[in-house]
């Protein structure tokens, strides 16, 4: 296992070696500098995770469908999340709502 990907409507909106990912709670979080930021629109809708803290979610756009809060990453992560994690996640994204993570 090299690389992953997230695809979504048969597009590759994110890849990275896999050493470059961070795994937290199952979900792979990809780094900013693997983006296919052309594909991402911010989005107002946030949730809260008690010890993460507050997620700020991106709609993903390919071909004209969107896929809303598609994308969620954590501007701030809450103190102490980042030991706990051991690796700063800010502002690595991951994916839900049907957007498939694949080798």
């Amino acid at each position: 296992m090299d690389s992953m990907k997230a695809i979504w409507n048969n597009e590759v909106i994110a890849e990275a070696p896999v050493s470059d990912l961070i795994r937290i709670e199952g979900n792979w979080y990809f780094p900013p500098k693997s983006i296919e930021w052309h594909f991402f629109e911010e989005s107002d809708h946030h949730t809260t995770c008690h010890w993460k803290g507050e997620a700020s979610y991106y709609d993903v756009v390919v071909d004209g469908k969107r896929n809303e809060f598609g994308a969620w990453y954590y501007p701030e992560p809450k103190d102490g999340s980042i030991e706990r994690v051991k690796q700063d996640f800010s502002n690595y994204v991951a994916f839900w709502n049907g957007i498939e993570v694949v080798e």
